[in-house]
């Protein structure tokens, strides 16, 4: 059996891949189906719920911007039922590219074991003239 840590990082790309490909069943796979889910899309107020939160991602799958997400930073943390993953998304689009910075809150479903997302909040960062990822 894949190591918790492997499991999640795994579930996270898949979001991701999802997001990239605006395959809504895909991106349904990756969210648990409940009230307690939450997301915050860089620039919105948070959503709470599945249908909130499932609705955003079918509008944003309308929309005319198609993204490719470049993952860097990332970290994954396990603890018990419970996981989470930071990470910097450098998107490139039609549009231009842009940083955010995101955290991604799994927990692990008691019926199957697998992990699904509970929380996705994104936050674009700014860079000021002459600042590096590093500084």
């Amino acid at each position: 059996m894949a190591d918790a840590g492997d499991a999640v990082r795994e579930v996270n790309h898949a979001f991701y891949a999802a997001f990239e490909a605006r395959d809504m069943d895909a991106m349904s796979d990756v969210w648990e189906h409940s009230d307690r889910v939450a997301c915050t899309h860089p620039g919105w107020p948070t959503l709470r719920g599945w249908g909130s939160v499932s609705g955003s991602w079918f509008a944003l799958f309308q929309g005319p911007q198609h993204l490719q997400f470049v993952l860097t930073q990332e970290h994954v943390e396990v603890a018990g039922d419970t996981a989470w993953v930071t990470v910097d998304e450098n998107l490139l689009g039609d549009q231009g590219g842009a940083t955010v910075a995101a955290v991604n809150v799994f927990t692990r479903d008691p019926d199957d074991g697998g992990w699904r997302m509970v929380v996705h909040h994104g936050s674009p960062v700014s860079r000021t003239v002459g600042s590096s990822p590093d500084d």
